[in-house]
């Protein structure tokens, strides 16, 4: 190989490697080094409501005041789910299988918490339905709607 050969590979070796890669953002790092710590808690069998409840007193207002409101309506509920952490939110599952989670808004820095439900859910209603509901605030009616979601999310 011919030095100005070298030298043109190495500037363009070079060039390639010293641009921004776009990875995860710091907030999704950390929900992965929270799930890691989750996994080993579950290998530990460690309490689920205790973790949820100490996830929940951490959380700022006023995010805590709905998780703590969704805590209670969900237990009420639906008292066959298991409370866990999920992805570091509190999480309600059944057989391991999570139904439905509470996002605070400070976890990734949006402007609304949000009740998301997966799969397990049965919520289906036709061909489209709500997978995730965004939350400002809860009101006595939408506590109500939301205890309806869950009954039926189980049933």
């Amino acid at each position: 190989m011919k030095p100005t050969q070298r030298g043109t590979e190495s500037a363009k070796s070079t060039a390639a490697t010293s641009k921004k890669a776009k990875g995860f953002t710091d907030e999704e790092k950390a929900a992965m080094k929270e799930r890691i710590q989750e996994l080993k808690a579950d290998t530990e069998k460690a309490d689920g409501e205790s973790s949820v409840l100490a996830k929940i007193a951490k959380m700022s207002e006023p995010d805590r005041n709905m998780a703590r409101r969704l805590h209670a309506i969900i237990k009420a509920s639906a008292p066959s789910l298991t409370p866990r952490l999920w992805y570091g939110m509190p999480a309600y599952s059944k057989d391991g299988n999570v139904f439905f989670f509470f996002q605070p808004a400070e976890k990734f820095k949006t402007r609304y918490a949000t009740l998301g439900f997966s799969d397990e859910a049965n919520l289906d209603e036709g061909a489209m339905w709500p997978t995730a509901f965004a939350l400002k605030g809860l009101t006595a009616a939408e506590e109500a709607r939301i205890a309806a979601l869950v009954k039926k999310a189980v049933s």
